[in-house]
């Protein structure tokens, strides 16, 4: 029989360990980090939430609103991503201990075998002593094994806990079958809202911070010239700008701005390419039977309420009759 040396016996050990590191905590906390970064966001939070009180008491109308929601849903998402920390931070610090805990172990494990080499002595060369320690090896590399095991599998939960932390992905908006980009649904309440704008287009910033895109620069001057009249008081048959619109006044203006005529009254505004509703983009007129809004994207459209302010797209107007969505650029 081959003698072994008592290093080669523990030489499976000793890689499992190398494998786990050092059996020393170290000496920063993993999770620190992450829950200083947690600490922060709910700092953030709070001050989101003063400013969002202070604006909810200061400015009113159908625009605030929408800004107003926007800013709370933004605060929401920060304490949410304060508590994803906080949690996160606890998962690090159990899948350090883990670590550390079991690369401790199987370095008992090595010194344990090699405790047993230096006691066998001059026996370690004889047959009976080389079968021993081989079966000394084998019992303590199946506990290394035991260990990695507990281990490995404690690191897949704790990986798993992590994972269902992680927010859900952003939709994929790359077109293709199936994407419903510039699509809308007709809810129970009968208003309209779009999900998304086509793509390309051209850029317009709204009132609460969010971008839609126009099909063309056209369409995109005058919802810009539109949504400068917000504030603008409703005054019926008026049709100057910053001091008194009614509704097909502030279409009109807008339009005129970017070099496009549109009829006086409401319901002639029904000019260009009748487009389904599914399919409205920044620009196109939301037309009745006695009163004329344009949409700006994103589910809304400005119109000469009191005062001309931003609202969400719908079908209704009191008992006037809904001619349609129609586009005066054409295109």
């Amino acid at each position: 029989m081959i003698a072994l040396p008592g290093e080669m016996l523990a030489a499976p050990l000793t890689d499992l360990l190398e494998v786990f590191g050092t059996a020393l905590p170290p000496e920063v906390d993993p999770g620190e980090l992450v829950r200083v970064g947690a600490h922060w966001a709910e700092e953030v939070h709070a001050a989101g939430r003063d400013a969002v009180t202070e604006l909810t008491w200061a400015w009113g109308g159908p625009a605030a609103a929408q800004a107003i929601a926007s800013a709370e849903r933004a605060v929401a998402d920060v304490l949410a991503a304060a508590d994803r920390g906080t949690a996160l931070s606890g998962i690090v610090l159990d899948a350090t201990i883990t670590v550390v805990t079991g690369a401790a172990e199987l370095d008992r494990l090595v010194d344990s075998f090699l405790t047993l080499v230096r006691q066998s002595g001059p026996a370690a060369g004889l047959p009976h002593g080389q079968l021993a320690l081989l079966t000394a090896a084998i019992d303590h590399l199946a506990g290394g094994l035991e260990v990695l095991s507990r281990v490995t599998g404690t690191l897949a939960g704790l990986t798993e806990q992590a994972g269902a932390l992680l927010p859900a992905p952003a939709p994929d908006l790359a077109s293709g079958p199936g994407d419903d980009r510039g699509s809308v649904t007709l809810d129970d309440s009968r208003t309209l809202r779009t999900f998304g704008e086509q793509a390309g287009g051209v850029e317009i910033v709204l009132p609460d911070g969010s971008v839609s895109r126009a099909p063309n620069e056209t369409a995109a001057t005058a919802v810009r010239h539109a949504l400068a009249q917000q504030g603008t008081p409703y005054v019926w048959g008026g049709t100057t700008p910053g001091a008194g619109l009614d509704c097909s006044a502030l279409t009109q203006y807008a339009y005129a701005q970017a070099g496009v005529e549109l009829p006086r009254l409401a319901q002639e505004q029904n000019v260009g390419a009748q487009v389904d509703p599914a399919t409205a983009l920044p620009g196109d007129l939301v037309v009745w039977d006695g009163h004329v809004a344009m949409v700006v994207g994103n589910g809304m459209m400005v119109e000469a309420g009191d005062p001309v302010a931003v609202s969400p797209i719908r079908t209704t107007n009191g008992g006037m009759a809904f001619h349609g969505v129609y586009r005066p650029t054409g295109s």
